[in-house]
């Protein structure tokens, strides 16, 4: 039997759950932003010209962020990045000066100036100094806000290992990582040692992770049997943690690749998952803006000649809100027509499919048939509860059910929702296997393309031409 959705332990993501690292790393990129705009007001003439200038901004940003200067990290340094970034910055003002050179030999009467070797010496020193300064003081607040508010974080591995990183990060309270619980598999059997809580089941990681607030795992170097199921990670990120590996292998092993941090002289590492990255889902973002705002434009008139004829045949309230759940668990209000008017709102909440239902109208009915009902979903694009293309979103009370019956149901929330997706255009739609569609949604994350997304809403738009409704 499914828990209700009011009972305290009931299995469902948690909303409004911040993504970690996202001000920090914002705040980064505004000190790199500045630092260049510093550099060129401090050339020896009045800065540059606005194209070289933008060029100099972008080079440098890109760089940084190649080489990971923007990645969310758990304890870092500001002493090893000083050569990651005055060589980069040194790369950016060497292509501008290359830049500026071409076209002064192009165009002899160009105001452009050459960049001298001085100036691209003072330029690069004095962005340099700037971004290390800025960041050696965005790091400093970091960390001291660390040790005030030590961030909640499970530890995830073996019992033996689990247990020794928890007690070993315990004991290093300025590293501002405090274990709330250790996370080990189902078949160990009881740990005796252990100074927090040993998690076993997802229903008990789920638990502390909404009730601790946590906001990272940190996984010790194990086989993948080291966690209780394969979509522990997935279902962590779509509960809003960021997840990392530390090497806790005997001391004097070489690893291949050495990590870019250390907590607590275990070398650490992001753990990267396949979601889309940051600036894949900017892209994705932008497509979702140049599609919509002219379709939502072009869609007007359809958009009023439904509102009317619902509103004829059906009295006021043309638009049904409804909470759904979106990317990493949080909830917002979809927009649609009102093609039927539940009785109560708990039908509302738990009702499955009305596809059937004798009291929808026959302007309801249409609707539903033609997915015209979905067409104010434009607007939840604009705003940027959804996406264009992604996992279909489902209401909390469903949400919770799907995640307790199929393990991978839940690790469709790293990915942005969206109005339609693979699974609904391989017909996943209405009174389907939800196993199937999550197992196609979580294929479309896994193997995420702007392509992909591209292809999907060119095989959506044919499929309107045999619409089946859900």
């Amino acid at each position: 039997m499914v828990t209700p959705r009011e009972a305290p332990d009931h299995f469902a993501l948690s909303a409004h759950r911040p993504r970690p690292g996202r001000p920090f790393v914002s705040l980064l990129l505004a000190v790199d932003c500045t630092a260049a705009l510093l550099g060129m007001l401090a050339l020896p003439y009045a800065g540059l010209p606005a194209g070289p200038a933008a060029l100099l901004l972008a080079t440098v940003l890109v760089l940084n962020t190649q080489a990971g200067l923007y990645r969310p990290t758990l304890v870092r340094g500001m002493l090893g990045d000083v050569p990651a970034l005055f060589f980069r910055a040194l790369i950016g003002w060497c292509v501008v000066s290359t830049v500026l050179a071409h076209r002064t030999a192009l165009v002899h009467e160009s105001a452009d100036v050459p960049l001298a070797v001085s100036a691209v010496a003072t330029g690069c020193a004095v962005q340099t100094l700037v971004s290390c300064a800025g960041r050696s003081a965005a790091l400093w607040l970091r960390r001291q806000q660390a040790v005030r508010r030590p961030r909640p974080t499970l530890v995830v591995g073996p019992a033996a290992t689990a247990v020794r990183v928890s007690a070993a990060l315990s004991r290093q309270s300025s590293g501002g990582i405090r274990p709330v619980g250790v996370v080990v598999p189902p078949s160990e059997g009881p740990v005796e040692t252990s100074q927090v809580p040993v998690l076993r089941s997802l229903e008990d990681v789920q638990r502390a992770v909404i009730q601790n607030g946590v906001r990272d795992c940190l996984f010790t170097h194990a086989d993948d049997a080291a966690a209780p199921t394969a979509v522990l990670p997935p279902l962590l990120e779509a509960l809003g943690c960021a997840l990392w590996q530390l090497d806790t292998r005997a001391p004097g092993f070489v690893a291949p690749q050495p990590a870019p941090d250390e907590l607590a002289a275990f070398p650490c590492r992001p753990l990267t998952s396949a979601v889309a990255s940051g600036p894949g889902l900017l892209f994705k973002r932008l497509i979702d803006l140049l599609v919509t705002v002219p379709a939502l434009i072009a869609a007007a008139p359809v958009l009023l000649v439904c509102a009317l004829v619902l509103r004829w045949s059906d009295g006021p309230g043309v638009l049904f809100r409804q909470e759904r759940i979106g990317l990493r668990g949080q909830a917002f209000t979809l927009l649609k027509f009102r093609t039927l008017r539940p009785d109560t709102a708990h039908e509302a909440a738990t009702r499955w499919n009305i596809a059937d239902d004798q009291r929808m109208s026959r302007a309801g009915h249409f609707m539903r048939r033609t997915s015209l009902d979905e067409l104010p979903q434009l607007w939840n694009v604009i705003r940027g509860d959804i996406s264009l293309v992604g996992p279909r979103p489902e209401r909390p009370y469903f949400v919770a059910q799907f995640s307790q019956a199929h393990p991978g149901y839940a690790a469709r929330h790293r990915m942005p929702v969206g109005i339609t997706g693979l699974a609904q255009v391989q017909g996943l739609r209405g009174d389907t296997s939800i196993e199937d569609r999550a197992r196609y949604d979580n294929y479309y994350i896994d193997h995420w393309s702007l392509w992909q997304d591209l292809c999907i809403l060119l095989r959506t738009a044919a499929s309107l031409l045999r619409p089946t409704g859900s």
